[in-house]
């Protein structure tokens, strides 16, 4: 079976959870957002595994995606610090799987600055609302940051499949702006149009993620 079937029902479980996000029914939201989350590890799973330890890597990362959806589904501080923490150690493990294919050392570019300082402004945007989430949240923004300079230098390195590079770039992008519209709602301007917004890019982002096992030839 091609991965792509499952994109039929991700995109209805993906409209299922907005409206459910709407109408501010929880037990609706994790009952959408589990075996929607639970599809982009499938993806992966199903995909070819040219690279097995780029594979892994991804297939944790991925895992703790979904570990940190089922979090943030619930309410309260100790289950959004527990997805925080799930989403960070999946940034760090999707960072190790792209330092796979392009060695650290060649990160160095014109667009790393960049990244850094869109990074920087998001980070000095947020601060009056952090409190006490001040120092998680900036260890997120920063390894989040080493996510999407990653993601990049994979585009700028020739060795790497253009396919493959453009579509880890374009997950690693995503998903970065989808997590703009989380702390939107947590921290500054609470409302279901981050949801809106922010659910179709950090799903698009994970499918990127997940397909991009495949690409690797």
């Amino acid at each position: 079976m091609s991965i792509y079937y499952l994109f039929i029902p991700a995109a209805l479980l993906l409209v299922g959870l907005i409206w459910a996000e709407r109408e501010q029914r929880p037990s609706l939201v994790l009952l959408f957002k589990t075996p929607l989350s639970a599809l982009f590890v499938l993806t992966a799973i199903l995909s070819p595994h040219a690279a097995p330890a780029y594979f892994w890597l991804v297939l944790i990362g991925l895992i703790l995606g979904l570990v940190g959806d089922v979090c943030l589904a619930l309410k309260g501080e100790a289950p959004f610090r527990a997805g925080l923490v799930s989403f960070l150690l999946g940034h760090v493990a999707y960072v190790v799987a792209f330092g796979l294919l392009t060695p650290p050392s060649a990160w160095l570019n014109s667009g790393v600055l960049a990244v850094c300082a869109v990074s920087a402004l998001i980070f000095l945007w947020l601060r009056s609302g952090l409190g006490p989430m001040l120092g998680p949240v900036l260890a997120y923004i920063v390894v989040i940051t080493l996510m999407v300079v990653a993601a990049w230098a994979g585009v700028c390195n020739p060795a790497l499949p253009r396919t493959a590079a453009w579509v880890i770039f374009l997950g690693a992008a995503v998903f970065y702006l989808s997590d703009l519209f989380v702390a939107r709602d947590r921290f500054k301007s609470p409302g279901w149009d981050n949801r809106l917004l922010g659910l179709p890019l950090y799903y698009g982002g994970q499918f990127a993620i997940a397909c991009s096992v495949g690409l690797l030839t």
